[in-house]
Protein backbone atom coordinates (compact mmCIF):
# COMPACT_ATOMS: atom_id res chain seq x y z
CA UNK A 1 0.00 0.00 0.00
CA UNK A 2 1.23 3.39 -0.65
CA UNK A 3 1.30 5.88 1.94
CA UNK A 4 -0.58 8.60 0.64
CA UNK A 5 -3.23 7.68 2.60
CA UNK A 6 -2.05 7.52 5.63
CA UNK A 7 -0.70 10.76 5.45
CA UNK A 8 -4.06 12.52 4.30
CA UNK A 9 -5.62 10.22 6.97
CA UNK A 10 -3.11 11.02 9.68
CA UNK A 11 -3.30 15.30 8.74
CA UNK A 12 -6.94 15.36 8.78
CA UNK A 13 -7.08 13.66 11.74
CA UNK A 14 -4.53 15.80 13.37
CA UNK A 15 -6.50 19.03 12.08
CA UNK A 16 -9.47 17.99 13.58
CA UNK A 17 -8.05 17.85 16.81
CA UNK A 18 -6.88 21.30 16.95
CA UNK A 19 -10.33 22.47 15.97
CA UNK A 20 -11.87 20.63 18.87
CA UNK A 21 -9.38 22.01 20.99
CA UNK A 22 -9.79 25.75 19.94
CA UNK A 23 -13.49 25.32 20.17
CA UNK A 24 -13.61 24.18 23.50
CA UNK A 25 -12.10 27.60 24.82
CA UNK A 26 -15.55 29.16 25.27
CA UNK A 27 -15.79 33.01 24.85
CA UNK A 28 -16.81 35.19 27.66
CA UNK A 29 -19.56 36.84 28.74
CA UNK A 30 -18.45 40.37 29.33
CA UNK A 31 -16.79 42.61 26.86
CA UNK A 32 -13.93 44.09 29.40
CA UNK A 33 -10.64 42.61 28.78
CA UNK A 34 -10.88 41.85 33.07
CA UNK A 35 -13.17 39.11 31.84
CA UNK A 36 -10.51 37.44 29.91
CA UNK A 37 -8.31 37.01 33.05
CA UNK A 38 -10.22 33.29 33.63
CA UNK A 39 -9.53 32.54 30.36
CA UNK A 40 -5.94 32.53 31.23
CA UNK A 41 -5.22 29.13 31.98
CA UNK A 42 -7.32 27.61 29.95
CA UNK A 43 -5.44 29.64 26.93
CA UNK A 44 -1.80 28.58 28.30
CA UNK A 45 -3.08 25.02 28.29
CA UNK A 46 -4.15 25.50 24.35
CA UNK A 47 -0.98 27.18 23.40
CA UNK A 48 0.94 24.24 24.91
CA UNK A 49 -1.07 21.37 23.64
CA UNK A 50 -1.07 23.17 20.17
CA UNK A 51 2.69 23.26 20.26
CA UNK A 52 2.33 19.30 20.79
CA UNK A 53 0.47 18.79 17.79
CA UNK A 54 2.45 20.54 15.81
CA UNK A 55 5.70 19.14 17.00
CA UNK A 56 4.22 15.71 16.19
CA UNK A 57 2.32 16.99 12.96
CA UNK A 58 6.06 18.23 11.78
CA UNK A 59 7.57 14.66 12.67
CA UNK A 60 5.08 12.55 11.43
CA UNK A 61 5.69 14.30 8.13
CA UNK A 62 9.30 13.52 8.41
CA UNK A 63 8.92 10.10 9.77
CA UNK A 64 6.86 9.52 7.16
CA UNK A 65 8.85 10.96 4.42
CA UNK A 66 11.11 7.63 4.92
CA UNK A 67 8.04 5.27 3.91
CA UNK A 68 7.90 3.98 1.00
CA UNK A 69 5.47 1.01 1.58
CA UNK A 70 2.34 0.73 4.51
CA UNK A 71 1.86 -2.28 6.00
CA UNK A 72 -0.91 -3.24 8.34
CA UNK A 73 1.53 -2.93 11.47
CA UNK A 74 2.35 1.04 10.38
CA UNK A 75 -1.57 1.12 10.06
CA UNK A 76 -1.68 -0.04 13.54
CA UNK A 77 0.74 1.66 14.85
CA UNK A 78 -0.34 5.33 13.27
CA UNK A 79 -3.61 4.90 14.68
CA UNK A 80 -2.51 3.73 17.89
CA UNK A 81 -0.72 6.89 18.08
CA UNK A 82 -3.61 9.21 16.88
CA UNK A 83 -5.69 7.52 19.55
CA UNK A 84 -3.74 9.01 22.13
CA UNK A 85 -2.88 12.38 19.94
CA UNK A 86 -7.15 12.76 20.09
CA UNK A 87 -6.83 12.94 23.81
CA UNK A 88 -5.07 15.74 23.97
CA UNK A 89 -7.96 18.06 23.64
CA UNK A 90 -10.16 16.37 26.80
CA UNK A 91 -7.46 16.55 28.96
CA UNK A 92 -6.19 20.06 28.07
CA UNK A 93 -9.75 21.18 28.21
CA UNK A 94 -9.64 19.19 32.27
CA UNK A 95 -6.31 21.33 33.18
CA UNK A 96 -6.95 24.43 31.70
CA UNK A 97 -10.69 25.31 33.69
CA UNK A 98 -9.30 23.96 36.71
CA UNK A 99 -6.11 25.94 36.59
CA UNK A 100 -3.28 23.06 36.66
CA UNK A 101 -4.59 21.12 39.48
CA UNK A 102 -2.53 18.14 40.34
CA UNK A 103 -4.74 15.34 39.16
CA UNK A 104 -5.87 17.45 35.67
CA UNK A 105 -1.80 17.91 35.10
CA UNK A 106 -0.78 14.50 36.12
CA UNK A 107 -3.08 12.99 33.58
CA UNK A 108 -2.16 15.52 30.83
CA UNK A 109 1.30 14.19 31.18
CA UNK A 110 0.40 10.59 31.33
CA UNK A 111 -1.38 11.42 27.64
CA UNK A 112 2.00 12.89 26.74
CA UNK A 113 3.46 9.99 27.86
CA UNK A 114 1.74 7.71 26.18
CA UNK A 115 2.08 9.64 22.83
CA UNK A 116 5.82 9.29 23.39
CA UNK A 117 5.46 5.94 23.45
CA UNK A 118 3.05 5.37 20.61
CA UNK A 119 5.01 7.38 18.25
CA UNK A 120 7.99 5.41 18.93
CA UNK A 121 6.44 2.50 18.28
CA UNK A 122 5.11 4.00 14.62
CA UNK A 123 9.10 4.60 14.56
CA UNK A 124 10.11 1.23 15.20
CA UNK A 125 7.56 -0.26 13.20
CA UNK A 126 8.49 1.48 10.40
CA UNK A 127 12.37 0.76 10.76
CA UNK A 128 11.06 -3.10 11.03
CA UNK A 129 9.89 -3.11 7.77
CA UNK A 130 12.06 -1.04 6.49
CA UNK A 131 15.09 -2.52 7.68
CA UNK A 132 17.91 -1.80 10.53
CA UNK A 133 20.35 0.18 7.84
CA UNK A 134 17.04 2.60 6.03
CA UNK A 135 17.33 6.07 6.03
CA UNK A 136 15.16 6.43 8.87
CA UNK A 137 16.93 4.06 11.08
CA UNK A 138 20.20 5.96 10.14
CA UNK A 139 18.58 9.63 10.34
CA UNK A 140 17.34 8.84 14.35
CA UNK A 141 20.75 7.20 15.36
CA UNK A 142 20.74 6.92 19.30
CA UNK A 143 17.81 9.26 19.62
CA UNK A 144 18.57 11.35 22.66
CA UNK A 145 15.80 13.13 22.80
CA UNK A 146 13.55 10.31 22.26
CA UNK A 147 14.56 8.67 25.69
CA UNK A 148 15.14 12.57 27.47
CA UNK A 149 11.48 12.57 26.87
CA UNK A 150 9.42 10.06 28.71
CA UNK A 151 11.70 10.20 31.93
CA UNK A 152 11.32 14.16 31.84
CA UNK A 153 7.00 13.37 31.03
CA UNK A 154 7.45 10.56 34.29
CA UNK A 155 9.14 12.93 36.51
CA UNK A 156 6.25 15.97 34.97
CA UNK A 157 3.77 12.97 36.48
CA UNK A 158 5.22 12.71 39.75
CA UNK A 159 5.90 16.31 40.68
CA UNK A 160 2.31 17.07 39.43
CA UNK A 161 1.03 16.28 43.01
CA UNK A 162 4.62 17.90 44.55
CA UNK A 163 4.20 21.50 42.37
CA UNK A 164 2.11 21.59 39.52
CA UNK A 165 4.17 24.12 38.29
CA UNK A 166 7.33 21.89 38.10
CA UNK A 167 5.42 19.36 36.30
CA UNK A 168 4.17 22.13 33.68
CA UNK A 169 8.16 22.99 33.52
CA UNK A 170 8.92 19.50 32.34
CA UNK A 171 6.47 19.46 29.77
CA UNK A 172 7.20 23.04 28.53
CA UNK A 173 11.43 21.43 28.46
CA UNK A 174 10.31 18.52 26.33
CA UNK A 175 7.97 20.70 23.96
CA UNK A 176 11.14 23.21 24.10
CA UNK A 177 13.50 20.51 23.12
CA UNK A 178 11.13 19.45 20.09
CA UNK A 179 10.88 22.84 18.61
CA UNK A 180 14.65 22.97 18.13
CA UNK A 181 14.88 21.34 14.59
CA UNK A 182 16.62 18.45 14.66
CA UNK A 183 19.29 18.68 11.42
CA UNK A 184 20.17 14.98 11.35
CA UNK A 185 16.71 14.23 10.90
CA UNK A 186 16.28 16.38 8.11
CA UNK A 187 19.67 16.32 6.74
CA UNK A 188 19.30 12.83 6.69
CA UNK A 189 16.17 12.75 5.14
CA UNK A 190 16.83 15.70 2.69
CA UNK A 191 13.29 16.32 3.69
Amino acid sequence: MQKGRIEAFSDGVIAIIITIMVLEIKVPHGAGFEDLVPLIPVFLSYVLSFIYLGIYWNNHHHLLYTVQRVNGSILWANLHLLFWLSLIPWATGWMGENHFSPNPMALYGLILLMCAVAYFILQRQIIKSQGANSSLAKAIGNDLKGKISPVLYVLGIALSWVSPWLAGAAFVAVAAMWLIPDKRIEGGLGA
